[in-house]
């Protein structure tokens, strides 16, 4: 009798371990399935005619905890709106300090309009990333405490950039720009070489969710 009660028990154990497995299988399955969905929308979907694009650039951050105790912060906000495939314009604003115990302050500052062209296709070695360069162009200073140097003027910078899209609407990116600042100041003109690194967040535009809602169905 326990012979086959053990045999039932031994089934009954089987069958839930089988159903055990099949469930696992079953969600790895869906993720599975999701993630190709997912992976689905390329980096041509973000960028489409009429998506946003929210995010920002920083560069030069660095919080000295030992003497002179250096602090130094670069962000640059962006917003731009994609008027074709490829193609977003919009505008930035630019906010620098350097400052150490001490020693000098050096403020920059900026604001401006800027303009983006993404490549055509999909990079070979990473699948959901896109080349791109950008322009900005409007006005900034840099200015440098006790005597140092300063302009305020007309502001410009133009570089190649690469983003590569983690999710289907945020992109992780590099961006190596050449800064020029001329106007008014005992400095008549500065530049600098700056690589910048930052975060977009793409939302996709009325056209865009159609699209999508038009695919589902």
């Amino acid at each position: 009798m326990n012979f086959f009660i053990n045999q039932d028990l031994l089934g009954i154990s089987i069958v839930i371990l089988w159903l055990k497995k099949l469930t696992i299988m079953n969600k790895f399955t869906l993720l599975t399935l999701i993630a190709v969905i997912a992976l689905g929308f390329t980096a041509s979907a973000q960028i489409q005619q009429g998506n946003v694009m929210i995010g920002g650039n920083f560069t030069n951050l660095n919080l000295g905890l030992n003497k002179p105790n250096v602090f130094s912060l670069d962000i640059t906000p962006k917003a731009a709106w994609f008027i074709q495939d490829n193609v977003a314009l919009g505008g930035y604003v630019n906010f620098g300090l350097q400052t150490a115990k001490g020693s000098s302050t050096t403020t920059t500052y900026g604001v401006g309009a800027l303009g983006r062209y993404y490549t055509g296709s999909d990079v070979t070695v990473l699948r959901h990333g896109r080349i791109f360069a950008e322009a900005t162009a409007g006005f900034g200073g840099t200015n440098v405490s006790k005597g140092g140097g300063h302009t305020n003027g007309f502001n410009w910078s133009i570089g190649p950039g690469f983003a590569y899209f983690v999710t289907p609407n945020i992109g992780l990116e590099t961006l190596l720009k050449y800064n020029g600042l001329t106007g008014f100041g005992n400095q008549s003109y500065q530049s600098s070489l700056n690589l910048f690194f930052g975060l977009q967040i793409y939302l996709p535009g009325r056209a865009t969710a159609t699209k999508v809602k038009g695919d589902v169905r």
